[in-house]
């Protein structure tokens, strides 16, 4: 104690004692201070100048914040050694993932896909083309997850915000190198990532100061093709159609991806930060499958129905390509303390090109017919960005915050469809190019206020206006859109005197969705299965619709948190939101121009609006801090459960089931992590039981989908060789230990024509294996 006393004075005399540590004062004068100066010390027994750095923990940013927030780091990212972000976000409440288990997906929280939710990349909208689910662990710091908007992230929220920080400058090592093996279903995985600390110039070596992340990795996927489509006269009880599709496909792909964090000290008042990021992407697949079973036609000769076998063969191929360029520069000023400039421009250009190729040979009404399909599709868009922003904390526990954003983005599609060699001529009026443009504004202000140490109040407003313009070479007319929103928003944070471990939360929101370009543009996509004569309502076309208002919902959050002594917290929460002219895609039998045949076409269309509700609870614990008396072998063990439940319904439809699109009932997760004292802090083990229970929604008046439970349960084992630092750090990740079939299925009634349709899939899952390897030096 002795010596931290005398090195904790010898730091605050030399003018770098650690912010909250008094300094030590001494007993009495020195004897030498009035005398001459003595010797030089030599240098064994010089100290070195020593900074000692505190940040803000994931549970302080949490605990501290107003609005309702849920933070991640590296800890949680590494825990399970994920190649996929949406992996990650999982585990945590209220969020869901699609895709098959094991391989991430889109990111739904509340249940709620399809732009309800908001993702942002170190604070800014993802860029144009980017799968944010697809990013690795690797290359991100931290995610912040808002279960309410706020006017600094923006309103486009219905079902939340996830920020998505980029990797920073590494604490304790200059390097950090990662290196995993694994397979998926048998078939090879390979993935890297190589972090780099960036220092130099100015005596101690900090006027730039930054990080360099870049990540590789090698893919091959297989699939099942498993679907079954079935028609049924609904006067009669008679099987009109059976056709049975089996098949496999094999997906390969090859991505890197690398982003940099560098800092500028110009002066003790003024910062230059720069963020370069890419992602190149290359992929290929090759599928095969045989489609077999009966149809009824119509006799030329009589008239009558005829039941004819059904045979279909199909071989396809596909191959793809994708760049993501992104500068974003900012500058930071600090006229005085508590005040902030900030000023940033971004500047993006994405390029995308798919091709594919589907060969048939079908036997239908005793007819062959040869069909070769090509789709050729190429996408370029390049964005810029520019914000400003003034924040002041003053003397009075106000943190002011006013802003303004702009935004530009050009894209230009190009798209072609060859049906054996030849342009469907029904496609020819809507032109094989569609240039459009995106332009946003916004502006905002928001104050945080801390009145007591009892209340924080927030308030903010922000104002936001996006207009979209679509122009396929003069063929068709132009499509604009312009969608403008006002949303207020306000969140309060009491902390009860008398329970000082306690904290309630509550949020009063207004948040939007905006239609998205292929939802305004009208340009079609014609069913691959079921490409020319009549299709079925379960496989229809799809088309935009320009006429599109933004979705309005009017939310209320209300959250309790109960801090335990060594961080460990016990939560509960529950929202609503009403939304007003819901978007959503309606299937409807239409006269279309690219067809003799009248086709099933779904478009997207405003409806009256919806409801969503639903109440979330968390436990994040040491079992010692739960359990007093636990055992000390338990003492360390990491409890982590949460559940969720949600309800929604859509006005307009009948019936019990007329929930949003891809909401499920609810979500589970349960975990335990482990430290094992007996074989050495270096080796800990826990596991991860996932569940999110089966789901039916009434889509249209006719039209029904259904999905199968999701159960999903992944485990490690971590330990190290050699020393804690500078030895190897080993990870056995197990994700989807025990594989379950995934099955959808969808009804449609045509009232018109008295006809039942039903297609289901069977979409077989897959154990990933994967062993990783970090080295830091």
């Amino acid at each position: 104690m002795r010596r931290l006393l005398l090195a904790l004075a010898t730091l605050c005399a030399s003018a770098v004692c650690p912010v909250g540590v008094a300094q030590p004062l001494p007993a009495r004068p020195p004897a030498a201070a009035a005398s001459s100066p003595a010797p030089a010390a030599s240098a064994a027994n010089r100290l070195d100048r020593v900074e000692v750095n505190g940040g803000p923990t994931a549970n302080s940013r949490r605990r501290n914040s107003t609005a309702s927030k849920i933070v991640i780091e590296r800890e949680d990212l590494d825990r399970y050694g994920d190649t996929a972000l949406g992996d990650v976000l999982r585990r945590l409440p209220g969020v869901t993932i699609g895709g098959r288990a094991g391989r991430g997906g889109d990111i739904r929280m509340r249940g709620l896909g399809s732009g309800f939710t908001q993702i942002l990349v170190d604070g800014e909208r993802a860029p144009a083309g980017f799968a944010v689910e697809d990013l690795p662990p690797d290359q991100v710091e931290r995610i912040e997850i808002y279960r309410a908007p706020t006017a600094e992230t923006g309103a486009r929220a219905i079902a939340g915000t996830i920020n998505i920080v980029l990797r920073e400058p590494l604490q304790k090592s200059n390097n950090e190198l990662r290196f995993t093996l694994g397979q998926d279903r048998g078939e090879p995985q390979a993935d890297f990532s190589w972090t780099r600390n960036l220092k130099w110039g100015g005596p101690n070596g900090d006027v730039v100061v930054g990080a360099f992340s870049t990540n590789g990795g090698l893919h091959r996927r297989f699939n099942n093709i498993d679907t079954h489509n079935r028609v049924t006269d609904s006067d009669t009880g008679a099987v009109t159609d059976d056709i049975a599709q089996i098949g496999t496909s094999m997906g390969r792909s090859a991505n890197l991806n690398g982003n940099a964090r560098l800092r500028w000290k110009l002066s003790d008042t003024l910062n230059l930060n720069l963020s370069p990021f890419f992602a190149l992407s290359q992929n290929s697949g090759s599928s095969q499958n045989i489609a077999e079973g009966f149809n009824t036609g119509t006799d030329p000769a009589t008239g009558a129905a005829v039941q004819t076998p059904y045979l279909r063969d199909v071989h396809g191929s596909s191959d793809g390509r994708m760049h993501n360029l992104r500068v974003n520069m900012s500058a930071s000023y600090r006229p005085q303390a508590g005040e902030t400039w900030d000023l940033r421009l971004g500047r993006g250009s994405f390029k995308s090109t798919s091709n594919s190729e589907r060969r048939e040979t079908r036997t239908a009404n005793g007819a062959t017919l040869d069909r070769v399909q090509d789709d050729r599709n190429t996408a370029t868009e390049d964005q810029t960005t520019l914000g400003a922003k003034w924040s002041l904390k003053t003397a009075q526990e106000h943190q002011w915050v006013t802003g303004a954003e702009g935004e530009r983005s050009d894209r230009v599609q190009l798209r072609d469809t060859l049906v054996n060699g030849e342009v469907i001529p029904g496609l020819v009026k809507f032109g094989h190019t569609l240039g459009s443009s995106s332009q946003r504004f916004a502006g905002y202000t928001q104050d945080e206020w801390s009145p007591s140490k009892q209340w924080s109040v927030y308030a903010g407003l922000r104002y936001e206006r996006i207009e979209t313009r679509a122009d396929a070479t003069g063929v068709l007319p132009e499509t604009r859109n312009v969608s403008q929103v006002t949303s207020p928003l306000f969140h309060l944070l009491w902390k009860p005197e008398a329970f000082p471990k306690d904290q309630v939360r509550l949020s009063l929101t207004r948040s939007y969705r905006s239609p998205n370009l292929n939802d305004l543009v009208a340009r079609p996509s014609i069913n691959a299965t079921y490409p020319e004569g009549p299709n079925y309502q379960t496989y229809p076309d799809r088309a935009g619709n320009p006429d599109l208002k933004p979705e309005l919902a009017t939310g209320v959050d209300l959250s309790l948190e109960h801090w335990l002594p060594t961080g460990g917290i016990v939560s509960g929460s529950a929202f609503v939101r009403d939304i007003k002219s819901l978007i959503r895609s309606q299937v409807l039998l239409e006269t279309v121009s690219w067809d003799a045949s009248p086709r099933w076409v779904s478009r997207p269309r405003n409806m009256e609006g919806a409801r969503t509700m639903g109440i979330e609870f968390e436990v994040k614990a040491r079992l010692d801090e739960l359990w007093e008396n636990a055992p000390a072998a338990w003492q360390l063990l990491l409890l982590r459960f949460n559940v969720a439940l949600f309800k929604s319904a859509v006005r307009g439809i009948p019936g019990g089931n007329n929930r949003l699109d891809q909401q499920p009932k609810g979500s589970l997760n349960f975990g335990l992590d482990h430290r094992w004292k007996a074989l050495g802090q270096n080796f800990g083990s826990g596991f991860n039981f996932n569940f999110v229970p089966a789901s039916s929604v009434q889509q249209t008046e006719t039209l029904r989908r259904d999905e199968s439970a999701r159960r999903q349960f992944d485990a490690y084992l971590s330990w190290a060789s050699g020393a804690v630092r500078d030895g190897i750090n080993w990870r056995l990740s197990l994700a989807n230990l025990f594989p379950r079939d995934a099955s959808a299925e969808t009804q449609g009634v045509d009232i018109d024509n008295h006809r039942l349709t039903e297609s289901w899939s069977n979409n077989k899952t897959f154990r990933v294996i994967s062993l990783r390897a970090d080295l830091r030096f």
